[in-house]
This record gives structure tokens, C-alpha cells and sequence, in this order.
């Protein structure tokens, strides 16, 4: 395993852990901006700030106003100093098309995902942007931290 993919998993679990945030009951969505292998931004699915932290209805439908953890992490960032052009996305979940457009229109050059959703049509508009996208199935028990002769690699 090179030392990207090892980088890419490590920073998928985080977002994993991160997505333990949410208050969502239905889908919980972690999402971590890297740049320069520093972590810029990192987001989670929920409510806009001041709302109540109740993202679906009595029915179980989720409220049209809960914010994706993509959109969380990118509008966290534009309110920084940061810039996100040419930094590294890493989603829980593979981002819709509304998330993609937010992506594309921020410079993010790449996109690392576990969970496969079921429509694709924002990954179809990722790649027709030249966005660079990597699919990562991570497995939670098979994921611990891999030691090389008592240490960890790098």
C-alpha cells in the first residue's frame, strides 16, 4: 500500500468519526478538506446555525434545509482564510450533484469517498469537470492502524 492511499484511508476514517456529529438519524455524513496535508475544513450533515438540531420530519423525511456535509465543510472555509484550489475532499458519502457544483466552483481538485450512494450523477459531473475521484471502501475492523515493525508508518 503506497503512502497516498495509506494518507487517503487515514483521513476517510477521520471523516467517518467526524460524521458521528450529526444529529441526522437517517444518513450521518462526515466530510474533511485537506490541503498540503493540513486539514482546512471539515464539515458534517446538519442544520443551518440557529435552527434546531432536527434534521427529519415526524415522518423520518429530511428537512429540505439540512445542509450536506460537503457544503458544510466548503462554506466553512470560504469563511476562513483558507482556500480551498486544489485541495482534497474526503466524503463519507460520494457527493450529489448539488454538493459537485459546490466543489467544482471551489477549486477542489480531488474527491475521496467510502460509501458509493445510490444516484451518481454528481460524481458523472466530478469527472466531466476533470475532478479526480477515488472510491475507498473502508472496513471498519480492517482498518486499524497498520504497524510495521512496532511503528507506524509515516
Amino acid at each position: 500500500m503506497n503512502k497516498q492511499n495509506l494518507l487517503d484511508r487515514r483521513y476517510l476514517r477521520m471523516a467517518a468519526i467526524w460524521s458521528e456529529n450529526s444529529y441526522c438519524h437517517r444518513r450521518r455524513v462526515g466530510a474533511l478538506l485537506v490541503k498540503d496535508n493540513a486539514i482546512i475544513s471539515d464539515g458534517f450533515n446538519g442544520t443551518p446555525s440557529g435552527f434546531a438540531n432536527i434534521c427529519e420530519d415526524n415522518n423520518g423525511v429530511t428537512h429540505p434545509y439540512v445542509l450536506h456535509a460537503e457544503a458544510n465543510a466548503i462554506t466553512k472555509v470560504a469563511r476562513s482564510n483558507n482556500s480551498s484550489e486544489g485541495s482534497t475532499l474526503y466524503v463519507t458519502t460520494s457527493p450529489c450533484m448539488e454538493c459537485s457544483k459546490l466543489i467544482i466552483q471551489a477549486g477542489i481538485r480531488r474527491v475521496v469517498f467510502s460509501e458509493l450512494y445510490r444516484i451518481t450523477d454528481g460524481l458523472d459531473l466530478l469527472h466531466a469537470a476533470g475532478v479526480e475521484t477515488v472510491h475507498i471502501q473502508l472496513d471498519a475492523e480492517k482498518e486499524l492502524p497498520l504497524v510495521v515493525d512496532g511503528e507506524l508508518p509515516v
